[in-house]
């Protein structure tokens, strides 16, 4: 069992791609978060032992350690040091549980642990040519999906982009579109009451992007991907991806930007520091599984996780998942045994609703869990994503 705490979370608000936050570089947007952690929490940043930052892209400007470039703009000294995971969708998830993990091996006090992605920033890549002259030339768009493919995992596993994964999960599961839509129509209507609510307001630290010729900042601190006005026969009547799949652009998440991180410590840190911890985190899991069908994978990362802590999904006062797909989602539910309308599961809405900037999901989950359950006055709470090429991840929290 792990022993380090949540004290505290900020993230910006999720972009649209080629909206608001498109001329944001990722390194500035973590930076914001970074520095708003540190600022309002009134650290010595020379106590920060490490950043550690996920990112699933990592093509242009999120490449070469991102986490340091952020770490820098933010005003952090020299001496801080950071460091760049990718898990493709889980990797500020794994952030957090490997902050928490050098916590409990007595390897630092504290840790900003957390994610970045500017989706809309991605630059397309290209390969080189192996022979001298040659214009044998492939571009790829690594804001998502495949990118320089390797022949061996496409003879054993195949390439199948993450729709159809998803529209594996229905199919092997028998989850139908009406049960996809259903499920999103119902994520941006908690979304909506949720913010009413004014949930997500607590978390966004706003971004100030300077504007030309005198005008005023403009000012992004609300998140752009939900859907206000979406009905369920609006989303009904929209195509789906692939022929006789059940994947569309409304039950599934979005292309986003955005960055989300967490003060993670320990115990004695907090006392020292007059700091009071809003979660303590119990345990992580990962867990690999078929990657056609890696929208299954919260299921072993979950049933692996409570095993190990000894604990059952009936204790779970609270379940967060990313909801990539709304059919990788439901598919998951029903293999773990839980209703698809059981309130537990993401009652604030979800990634269709709120976004999915990939590296940053895993801490805003992180993040909005952690607060619900002191909402709710609940115990534990199970944060899960499906991840790329056939990954889950898990992390269970406990209100302090």
């Amino acid at each position: 069992m792990l022993d380090a705490y949540i004290y505290d979370g900020a993230r910006t608000a999720f972009g649209k791609y080629c909206s608001s936050l498109a001329h944001v570089r990722p390194d500035d947007l973590a930076a914001t978060v970074i520095k708003a952690l540190v600022e309002r929490n009134n650290i010595d940043p020379l106590l920060i032992d490490d950043v550690i930052l996920g990112c699933a892209c990592q093509s242009g400007e999120d490449s070469r350690n991102v986490a340091r470039y952020a770490t820098l703009a933010a005003g952090l000294p020299v001496e801080v040091s950071a460091q760049t995971v990718n898990r493709l969708c889980g990797s500020s998830l794994a952030a957090i549980i490997d902050a928490a993990r050098a916590i409990t091996c007595g390897e630092g006090d504290l840790f900003i642990a957390g994610g970045v992605e500017s989706m809309t920033r991605a630059p397309l890549t290209f390969n080189k040519s192996n022979t001298a002259f040659s214009k044998d030339i492939t571009v790829y768009d690594s804001a998502i999906g495949v990118r320089f493919p390797n022949p061996t995992i496409g003879k054993l596993y195949g390439h199948e982009a993450m729709p159809e994964t998803a529209d594996n999960v229905a199919k092997a599961l028998e989850i139908s579109r009406e049960q996809c839509d259903s499920f999103a129509f119902n994520s941006q209507q908690k979304w909506a009451s949720a913010t009413n609510n004014g949930y997500f307001a607590e978390e966004i630290i706003p971004v100030n992007i300077p504007q030309k010729r005198g005008k005023p900042d403009l000012i992004v601190d609300k998140d752009e991907h939900p859907r206000a006005g979406a009905t369920l026969d609006k989303m009904s009547s929209m195509r789906s991806l692939y022929e006789d799949g059940v994947v569309t652009a409304a039950n599934a998440s979005g292309i986003n930007d955005g960055a989300a991180a967490v003060l993670v410590g320990s115990r004695a840190f907090g006392e020292q520091h007059q700091l009071e911890p809003i979660a303590r985190i119990l345990g992580g899991a990962s867990a690999g599984i078929e990657p056609s069908m890696m929208g299954l994978g919260p299921v072993p990362a979950c049933q692996k996780l409570l095993k190990r802590l000894n604990l059952t999904i009936e204790q779970m006062d609270l379940i967060e998942v990313n909801e990539a797909f709304a059919a990788q989602v439901l598919g998951g539910l029903k293999q773990l045994g839980i209703a698809e309308d059981d309130p537990r599961v993401n009652p604030n809405g979800g990634a269709i609703s709120v976004g999915h900037p990939l590296g940053a999901s895993g801490a805003r989950l992180a993040l909005t869990a952690s607060r619900q359950l002191q909402r709710m006055n609940g115990r534990y709470a199970l944060i899960t994503m499906c991840i790329g090429v056939g990954q889950g991840i898990a992390m269970v929290i406990e209100r302090s």
